[in-house]
């Protein structure tokens, strides 16, 4: 047999193995493919032809279209959407999108989103790039069966008057959105499932939101802030805040089934700081709290201290506790309000595992270690990591050898030092 009558042979062989695929087993393979090479295999066999027109779940990636010719790569993004527009059937539980836009193009954008508001998807994470937002189409609010919802780098400017709510929503993440507050305080209460809300580069002025239902919060932006007005269920808090905001003094009390905290040195003066006076311990008790976490705090500065004082001494059921420190100046004298005599009258009897990240074996950061050592009889295990930047190696390696003539108060701690 010639080499060419070989090669036409392989390709037989190969072509007759995909086809007698199980129609699971063709699915399956669709499902992991990028959109493009989904539209691409109706080339592979006559059974395969339009088997992609029926698959669920579609990914559209932003990499295949970020080339030098802006105008090619998006003649060849429409030529993908017109296929899927003109031969998709069935409905679509997922679909996964992400696009450079220059503001060219949106007619087709409206169009997609109508698409898929016609057929029921669940699952909508939709990301845009570049020098413009895409303004979200009306149409997107009738998206009845949405369950979990991603936007990023994009724009919601007015609620619909007819919109009811989305009924089943359970996660809503926005990144990069252009929303106002009186928009996401018709939004949010009309998600009477919701469980995950995730804010991040979201700038808004001080909307008061109702989330009955949910769990977990992340707040990520320079300037403002949104006040939970009812979340009785709130499990898990994280805030970032990279501007400082005088606190009430009551932020937490509501959220009376908080488990994990995470806060920055800046929102961490937000939920303790009362008229810029930091107490003793907060004035109410949290005792669902038992996962705490820290992150660039400088231990340096007295009013960070106290704040961290305070939760430690407000967080009495804490059972991880977790902080990560800023590089600091080697000459930071000791403070009287991490002496062992100031904490006389508490034990972190629930306190399981501490952490601290980039220490650099400073008199605040020794005195943190010696009192936690000291307080917590059930302690298991200290993770100390020290900093690897700047000119602080020589003191970092000398830290062990202060860690072995600390008093512990749980003879079975294990100190872990990663050099």
């Amino acid at each position: 047999m010639s080499p060419n009558g070989k090669e036409i042979a392989c390709q037989s062989v190969a072509l007759d193995v995909l086809s007698s695929l199980p129609e699971n087993v063709i699915h399956d393979i669709l499902k992991f493919l990028p959109l493009r090479d989904v539209v691409r295999t109706n080339i592979l066999s006559t059974k395969w032809r339009y088997k992609w027109c029926r698959i669920p779940q579609l990914e559209l990636h932003i990499a295949p279209w970020l080339v030098e010719d802006l105008r090619s790569s998006s003649i060849q993004f429409n030529k993908i959407l017109y296929h899927l527009l003109t031969f998709h059937a069935g409905p679509i539980s997922k679909f996964i999108f992400s696009l450079y836009t220059n503001g060219r193009g949106r007619p087709e954008l409206d169009k997609l989103v109508y698409f898929l508001s016609r057929n029921g998807v669940q699952h909508l994470d939709f990301t845009f790039c570049g020098c413009s937002q895409y303004k979200m189409h009306s149409s997107f609010f009738t998206c009845s069966q949405l369950r979990y919802l991603s936007l990023s780098g994009c724009e919601i400017q007015i609620v619909p008057p007819a919109f009811k709510g989305f009924h089943k929503l359970i996660s809503l993440k926005l990144s990069e959105v252009t929303i106002s507050s009186i928009v996401l305080e018709s939004l949010i209460p009309n998600c009477p499932l919701l469980e995950q809300l995730v804010c991040d580069g979201v700038a808004i002025d001080d909307p008061e939101i109702s989330a009955p239902m949910l769990r977990s919060f992340e707040y990520i932006e320079d300037e403002g802030f949104i006040c939970l007005k009812s979340a009785p269920y709130l499990a898990k808090l994280s805030l970032t805040h990279m501007k400082y905001h005088v606190g009430t003094g009551s932020f937490l009390e509501s959220f009376s089934a908080l488990e994990h905290l995470k806060l920055n040195r800046f929102s961490l003066k937000f939920v303790v700081a009362v008229a810029k006076k930091v107490p003793a311990r907060l004035p109410f008790n949290l005792k669902c709290v038992k996962h705490l976490c820290l992150d660039s705090i400088l231990l340096k500065r007295l009013d960070n201290v106290l704040c961290v004082l305070c939760l430690l001494r407000s967080f009495l059921h804490l059972q991880y506790f977790e902080i990560q420190v800023i590089d600091e100046d080697d000459e930071i004298p000791e403070l009287e309000c991490l002496n062992l005599e100031a904490f006389s009258d508490v034990t972190f009897i629930h306190l399981r595992e501490v952490k601290l990240i980039q220490t650099i074996g400073s008199e605040p950061e020794l005195q943190l270690i010696k009192l936690l050592l000291a307080k917590s009889p059930m302690l298991e295990r200290m993770l100390i990591q020290p900093s690897k930047t700047g000119g602080h190696a020589s003191r970092t390696i000398t830290i062990p050898i202060v860690l072995n003539s600390f008093r512990r108060a749980s003879p079975e701690v294990q100190v872990v030092y990663n050099l």
